[in-house]
């Protein structure tokens, strides 16, 4: 290997590191919040990917009819509660709430996806209405299937995690096909610097994601649901007692979490070739990069993930056979250490 090829995988490295960072990110607020390890943020990468290229070849997006059916069971959900006993607990506005977010506005995403031109709109609008389709499946899928057990132990989140894996996977071999998908790059631009060629392509990725990180940590240093989000992570009883909505919180966390998913899989959609379910893969790497923050610094884990595509580009070359391997056998030295490091702790928490 010489210094230009080193200089080359390094850049795919960082870009895609850049893509692993914003989902590490996406997966250790899911956690702090929650306790849910987010394992369908894979899918809803792979649902953006191919929803924008849907659009692209101007083809409708199946996900929007997802989109509708996982709405209106959540609204059914809400307005069995309301008509119920439970109604007095119920914050004012509530059914009104439910009706615009899980009714009103996957029918309006319907109808702007059936009566646009879709491929002839402009590529920022395809990124709009691919967001607008897939990240609301995130509160929404926290609403059908956390909501519920959201005191139960973090084992049985877990299970609930592989199970709705598993059902958005075959959801997703239905709606897209088995054929993969690869869709436009965001820009034609190449930069020669000496003996490496920057694309437009690699560096839209890096400033995306750069910017995306930098509005989170505004977001949660400055405004009011951020600092909730905060505070529910730090101690969710603490946040309750001082009047804030945990629940809430929870489908905030979901709804950041789609959206980061949802608009990776924009980014790298036109980097490689994706499948039904390629996003398993990258969510995987993703939470490698989680664990090496030990699903609690977001500027820890955003490290990690250059790491991990750092680590990533170079077994490509080395040994492509075995660069997965490779990658996810850096998670075992990280277990190791901080099962050492905490092993008094969850004793102490156990008694």
């Amino acid at each position: 290997m010489d210094t230009t090829i080193a200089l080359i995988l390094a850049q795919d490295g960082i870009t895609t590191g850049a893509v692993y960072a914003l989902l590490a990110v996406g997966l250790v607020l899911v956690f702090a919040v929650t306790r849910v390890i987010f394992i369908p943020q894979g899918e809803l990468v792979a649902y953006g990917a191919m929803t924008i290229a849907a659009l692209q070849a101007g083809q409708f997006p199946a996900a929007a009819w997802l989109l509708a059916a996982s709405g209106l069971a959540v609204f059914v959900k809400d307005a069995v509660a309301w008509l119920g006993p439970q109604r007095a607990a119920l914050a004012p506005g509530f059914a009104l709430r439910s009706l615009l977010a899980n009714v009103a506005w996957p029918l309006a995403v319907l109808a702007a996806a059936w009566l646009l031109p879709l491929q002839s709109l402009a590529q920022p609008l395809q990124v709009v209405l691919t967001l607008a389709i897939v990240a609301p499946l995130g509160p929404m899928l926290y609403r059908l299937a956390y909501e519920p057990l959201a005191d139960a132990s973090v084992l049985v989140l877990l299970i609930v995690s592989v199970a709705a894996h598993f059902m958005l996977l075959g959801l997703g071999l239905v709606m897209f096909g088995a054929e993969g998908v690869r869709s436009q790059p965001f820009s034609d631009l190449r930069i020669e610097l000496g003996p490496v060629t920057l694309t437009g392509q690699g560096l839209s990725v890096i400033v995306a994601s750069l910017l995306i990180m930098a509005a989170l940590s505004l977001f949660f240093s400055r405004t009011l649901a951020g600092k909730a989000l905060r505070a529910t992570a730090v101690n969710r009883l603490g946040a309750q007692l001082m009047g804030i909505e945990v629940a809430r919180s929870g489908q905030l966390a979901f709804l950041l979490a789609g959206l980061i998913g949802a608009f990776s899989g924009v980014l790298i959609g036109p980097v490689t070739t994706l499948y039904y379910d390629s996003g398993f893969l990258i969510g995987l790497k993703g939470f490698v990069a989680a664990i090496v923050g030990g699903l609690a610094s977001y500027p820890v884990a955003a490290a990690g993930a250059l790491l991990v595509g750092l680590i990533e580009a170079y077994a490509s070359f080395a040994a492509s056979a075995y660069k997965e391997v490779i990658v996810f056998t850096l998670i075992v030295p990280v277990l190791a250490w901080r099962s050492l490091t905490t092993h008094r702790q969850l004793e102490d928490e156990e008694e």
